[in-house]
């Protein structure tokens, strides 16, 4: 995978319009649940391309510090072979003094092709940087949006749970209307109803029969008053 390749793609997840996304999906909850298992693995690969990016990165680094070292090493000892030269042919060295100086040649040599490589590797460092650190904003656009996933998934699964525990509630209400005369309520309600007027029937039953037997002694009654004065009259009482 190139490096550019890569970051195309971290930037593409990371400007990912979940809203959008959702909007285009039948069941959302499925949809978040597959873009969380997506950013995730996404996430994991990137990290590991990202690390061998900013590792090579590192490695070019070291190497531009030490040839800018080797550069300044080289360059004391062109240096100090000078100076010997130079004390050497102020003793009469001249032979001596020559080769200290061809020394010298040799470390400016090896000096200047230290520069160069250190200078060569500037540009690449430069541009490797800005790539990394864009990969890292990346990278963290990317959790970023993974922790809004997430969220959007806890919200709607907590939305979903209500929405159905409402809908239950209602569902239960509906069937236990009091209202409706074929409901189990209404039913046991003329039930009762009709046990009440038994009950009242019966007891006005019982009143009448009561009244009727006061009645006949009441007519009992009469009917010996009537006998007691006849048997008055006969006897001439």
């Amino acid at each position: 995978m190139t490096k550019q390749t890569i970051l195309g793609r971290v930037t593409q997840l990371a400007k990912a319009n979940i809203n959008a996304l959702l909007d285009q999906a039948e069941d959302p909850q499925k949809m978040l649940d597959q873009l969380i298992r997506d950013y995730t693995n996404n996430i994991a690969e990137a990290e590991q391309a990202v690390a061998a990016t900013i590792g090579n990165l590192r490695l070019m680094e070291q190497d531009h510090k030490e040839d800018v070292e080797a550069a300044a090493e080289w360059g004391g000892k062109a240096l100090a072979a000078s100076r010997k030269a130079d004390e050497l042919r102020g003793a009469g060295s001249a032979v001596e003094a020559d080769t200290f100086d061809n020394l010298a040649k040799v470390a400016l040599g090896r000096q200047l092709q230290s520069e160069q490589e250190a200078k060569t590797a500037e540009p690449t460092i430069a541009s490797q940087t800005e790539v990394v650190d864009k990969l890292k904003t990346g990278l963290d656009q990317m959790k970023a949006k993974l922790s809004e996933l997430k969220a959007k998934r806890d919200e709607l699964v907590a939305r979903s749970k209500s929405a159905q525990a409402q809908n239950q509630m209602m569902d239960a209400v509906k069937n236990i209307d009091v209202l409706d005369p074929t409901s189990e309520l209404s039913r046991f309600e003329d039930k009762v109803r009709r046990e009440e007027a038994k009950a009242l029937g019966k007891q006005e039953l019982a009143a009448s029969s009561l009244d009727a037997q006061f009645e006949q002694l009441d007519g009992l009654g009469d009917s010996a008053e009537i006998e007691a004065r006849l048997a008055a009259l006969k006897t001439g009482a």
